[in-house]
């Protein structure tokens, strides 16, 4: 009953009555005066009337930004300020400033952010004196509401020390008063209202520490939220991307041997060369693919290989037959030149030096990426620590000026499980793809290709320009004894030697053991 009477009260008193809005003047010098009042809205509305000695100044400082749990500030704003009586008044973002001279001055503001309902709980909390350079002999202060208050406390710069008297009299209205309050000791009240009351309406910012610039916020969430929303997609894209590479889909069919009688030739699909199978298909060269290149020079003229016999063993040699001319790729001209640097070499020899072929590898390897079947995959593992190392430098930069310093950690998060995850990207590219089934077409074709169907009259110049392929892809055998078998075997215009089919066979298996030689020679060196 008490409550709905005081209520229509509150409602029924004007705003511009001497209840609402003046506060009885005070009797003391250095003493304040006090009346309080939460509108509808949650604005809190503050009358101070302060007597001053005459020939004297006092000069209060409240502070718009005060400490809260969690390593924030609670931030307060006053506004419509207005000062009656001799002095001034001058506000920043973090403090309100009232300078008075001699005589009674009453100041009046709306306080904003006084009203937090934390824990489920209304309060309605306010510096109700505190920051004065000179003691007060007395302050008092009065607190309505729409609604009864119940609870209130008011403590003197800790909560153990408690203000003079803080209660709720016999009509609902709440009262506070402090005898002898030092200079600068705060004075600070809570208030407890019924839930609904008013809205509340406290803010919250990071404290302004190195360990506020930390906190959790609104634009901290945001910016984890994107980190969260581009780590999905991204993971999506990786597994549709492994998906995809390791389920390379059916052989693309493809034509060996095209044209008719003399003009028959053999194609390769898209361009391939024998050094970039290997190299497509498991995303490394290796010996094989080295082997190839120099079979394919041979074949195409480049150099000449004939049979030798050294200490009594039947071995070969490579001789410079043209020089390296603009027909050659690079990846070629680096084999061309790491296996004969003079003009003539045997394969024994050639394992006995130990050749580095680490270089040639890179060679390929950035000729295949060149040409869009591959991707470059140690890029992306740079990128992501270039990201990650900007990501720690905004942190830094957030953490010592504006605070939101976990954007700068999202950013150094992203950085680094970009380099991370991009140990699992394919390296193979869209192109790469459909080349690797065009290649298991070539492999499928070359196995069923009869030596009877292709015409006689290409068959050397076909079995020669087909043979690196076959031994890249694993043929070489089934090729060789595809020809032999015929009654006039294609005689290889690179190969220079006495006997079958068979010794080719033998030169291949010797050309592939002195490149896997050298390798172990220089693995064994390391």
């Amino acid at each position: 009953m008490r409550a709905a009477l005081l209520a229509a009260i509150f409602l029924l008193i004007p705003a511009g009555s001497a209840w609402a809005d003046e506060p009885p003047l005070p009797n003391l010098p250095n003493s304040a005066e006090i009346q309080l009042k939460v509108e509808r809205d949650g604005t809190l509305s503050v009358t101070e009337a302060v007597s001053v000695p005459t020939g004297t100044t006092m000069v209060r400082k409240i502070g718009l930004r005060v400490p809260a749990a969690h390593n924030r500030d609670r931030v307060y704003g006053i506004r419509d300020v207005s000062l009656e009586g001799a002095g001034t008044t001058e506000q920043t973002d973090d403090e309100f400033t009232a300078t008075l001279r001699g005589g009674t001055s009453v100041l009046r503001y709306k306080v904003d952010g006084a009203v937090d309902d934390e824990n489920a709980v209304l309060h309605v909390s306010w510096r109700l004196a505190g920051g004065w350079d000179t003691r007060l002999a007395l302050v008092r202060a009065s607190f309505a509401a729409p609604q009864i208050a119940k609870a209130v406390s008011c403590s003197l710069g800790s909560a153990d020390r408690h203000c003079g008297a803080a209660q709720i009299d016999h009509i609902g209205l709440t009262r506070f008063s402090q005898q002898n309050l030092a200079a600068g000791l705060p004075m600070d009240i809570s208030v407890e209202l019924p839930s609904g009351t008013v809205p509340a309406n406290a803010e919250f910012a990071p404290s302004k520490t190195l360990a506020g610039a930390f906190v959790l916020t609104t634009p901290v969430v945001l910016g984890w939220i994107l980190f969260a929303i581009l780590a999905v997609i991204g993971g999506a894209w990786l597994w549709l991307a492994r998906r995809r590479d390791a389920e390379p889909g059916d052989p693309l069919p493809v034509e060996v041997v095209s044209g008719d009688d003399e003009d028959a030739v053999f194609t390769s699909p898209d361009g391939v060369l024998p050094g970039h199978v290997g190299t497509v298909l498991s995303g490394r060269a290796d010996e094989v693919d080295l082997a190839a290149t120099v079979l394919d020079l041979a074949v195409r003229n480049y150099l000449w290989v004939e049979e030798s016999e050294d200490d009594g063993l039947t071995g070969w040699r490579l001789t410079r037959r043209n020089p390296p001319d603009d027909d050659l790729t690079d990846f070629e001209r680096a084999v061309f030149e790491l296996v004969l640097p003079g003009d003539t070499r045997t394969l024994a020899e050639l394992r006995t030096e130990r050749v580095g072929i680490a270089t040639v590898r890179t060679v390929l390897r950035d000729d295949v990426i060149g040409r869009r079947w591959l991707r470059r995959r140690n890029a992306l593992p740079r990128r992501g620590l270039r990201v990650a190392c900007y990501g720690l430098f905004l942190t830094a930069v957030l953490a010592f000026t504006i605070g939101y310093a976990q954007v700068g950690v999202a950013v150094a998060v992203a950085g680094v499980l970009t380099a991370f995850a991009a140990r699992f990207v394919p390296s193979r590219t869209d192109r790469g793809r459909q080349l690797r089934r065009r290649l298991l077409g070539l492999r499928d074709q070359l196995h069923a290709t009869r030596a009877k169907g292709v015409p006689k009259l290409a068959r050397d110049l076909v079995f020669s320009r087909a043979l690196p392929y076959a031994l890249t892809l694993g043929e070489v055998d089934d090729w060789v004894n595809a020809f032999k078998a015929l009654k006039s075997p294609p005689k290889p215009y690179w190969y220079g030697g006495v006997g079958s089919l068979r010794r080719v066979s033998e030169f291949t298996a010797a050309l592939v053991g002195t490149f896997a030689g050298s390798r172990r020679g220089r693995r064994l060196e390391g």
